[in-house]
């Protein structure tokens, strides 16, 4: 097989059974660089045509405590108290600056997925919340979502 950019499904196979083919090869030598060359292309392509994207931080923190068996008490030292390990766990409270840095460096969970900001996951939801009233906000402007703090969900002027 010579070695090409993977654009199909079938281009991705046939990559793959070549690279069963030689997969023993020696480094630094014909087999091994195609080897080497072919299983590149093969991560580009996956990567490309099945993005994963990063889990918001409240999955990544379950999952870590899942992982190292933790329980909710055991967020304390990194979140500052019961109370707000309660309300993080329960996602009524954000994520401050020094949580997480204490769970970066802590719990090892990378800063990228706890600095995500949870709003941009809403911008896929906001063709459906146009106009939606809620006890204490209203969701409306169709550029992004903006939450306009009012009483009763009265939109403040």
């Amino acid at each position: 097989m010579k070695p090409k950019v993977i654009k199909t499904k079938a281009d991705c196979d046939a990559a793959l059974a070549r690279i069963d083919e030689i997969f023993d090869a020696k480094p630094h030598t014909p087999e091994g660089d195609e080897l080497e060359l072919l299983s590149t292309l093969v991560e580009l392509y996956e990567d490309k045509a099945f993005p994963i994207s990063l889990p918001d931080p409240l999955t990544a923190i379950r999952f870590r405590m899942e992982q190292q068996g933790l329980k909710p008490k055991d967020l304390v030292p990194y979140l500052g108290s019961p109370s707000k390990v309660s309300e993080v766990l329960a996602g009524r409270r954000g994520l401050s600056i020094s949580m997480i840095r204490s769970l970066v460096e802590g719990l090892d969970i990378p800063a990228e997925v706890l600095l995500q900001n949870p709003a941009s996951n809403l911008k896929l939801l906001l063709p459906f919340m146009r106009g939606i009233s809620f006890p204490s906000r209203r969701c409306s402007n169709a550029d992004g979502l903006r939450v306009l703090m009012g009483p009763w969900g009265k939109q403040k002027k």
